[in-house]
């Protein structure tokens, strides 16, 4: 086993060059927002969708055009507005006069790194159009079904739902994605830094650095990283304890949580510890890679009661108490 990891270490330490270009290009466009970048990191490692919230402003649209502008693939921006239908998204048959035949037109879904802009502004048939593309990678049009290319990467952002003019994600939608990222404000010194570029003339161009090859090749390493059983069991811990906190002495919470993750959010836990462990040069994922990705996996999976809201308590509070109670290995 020692054998295995110092092999997965050396795999890791080569590959690290990548994901400092990577931080370098991105660091061009963007000011701040480690987190942000981290988790499109950790989706692009793991292939798993992530969707951003926030107020508008935060950059998370030019944080995602600028992760598309160093990869070396296929990219395409959907504004998703009230008016949207889902052939705009998946294509559609057109009649061809000429030999009275019926062609496939491919909409922009067939691409690598699909940027679903303010995604929470169109209704739920556009959002389930999206399903099958999401868990499948495949699109169906009329009776012909398509297998998308790899890599294919979802990255969606959306407004807080009280904002105007929002419509909430059907909840299969939301379980497809591996990560919700919460975004905030910059500190003070990192608004300067972002004034200052702004203001300035000496804007770098985001360079491509990527290529299709390096991606699989990094995924390719992330599932070799290892994971101990008690890392294991203590996932499975987790996300039991958001359906049963009863079992884990948070029986105060049983009234306020509806329903709790699913095997899924399991699943997602151990390849997001994994492709945490990969960003921080670790051959093996350790307990706080599974706290640090916990609440973007957890907190769109957590569904509360009526009477927490009532309370104004948040699925991350919750996931905060359950980080707490679950004993750590």
């Amino acid at each position: 086993m020692h054998a295995d990891i110092q092999q997965t270490k050396d795999r890791v330490t080569e590959k690290a060059d990548l994901i400092h270009r990577l931080n370098a290009e991105l660091g061009k466009a963007i000011i701040g927002q480690e987190e942000m970048i981290s988790r499109l990191l950790i989706g692009l490692l793991t292939g798993g969708h992530v969707l951003l919230e926030g107020v508008p402003g935060l950059a998370k649209t030019t944080a995602i055009t600028a992760l598309a502008k160093t990869l070396s693939v296929g990219f395409q921006r959907i504004q998703f507005t009230p008016d949207l239908l889902p052939a705009d998204l998946l294509g559609t048959m057109i009649y061809a006069p000429a030999d009275g035949s019926f062609k496939t037109r491919k909409g922009p879904i067939f691409s690598n790194l699909i940027l679903a802009d303010e995604i929470n502004r169109a209704p739920s048939k556009v959002q389930s159009a999206l399903l099958e593309a999401m868990q499948e990678r495949q699109v169906t049009i009329g009776d012909e079904t398509f297998q998308l290319e790899k890599p294919f990467l979802v990255l969606a952002t959306q407004n807080p739902i009280e904002q105007e003019g929002t419509y909430p994600l059907p909840e299969a939608q939301v379980d497809r994605f591996m990560l919700k990222v919460k975004i905030t404000y910059p500190n003070p010194d990192e608004e300067r830094k972002v004034l200052d570029m702004a203001l300035g003339d000496a804007m770098r161009p985001v360079q491509e650095v990527l290529a299709p090859q390096d991606i699989f090749a990094m995924q390719d390493v992330v599932r070799m990283i290892y994971v101990d059983d008690q890392v294991k069991d203590y996932i499975v811990s987790i996300v039991r304890a958001t359906r049963e906190p009863s079992e884990f002495k948070l029986a105060k919470f049983a009234p306020l949580i509806d329903f709790g993750a699913s095997p899924r959010a399991t699943i997602f836990l151990g390849i997001g510890a994994r492709a945490n462990a990969f960003l921080n040069g670790r051959a093996y994922v350790t307990p706080q890679d599974v706290k640090d990705v916990a609440y973007d996996i957890l907190r769109h999976r957590v569904v509360l009661t009526y009477e927490a809201e009532a309370e104004e308590m948040t699925s991350d509070d919750v996931i905060q108490e359950i980080l707490a109670a679950v004993p750590v290995p």
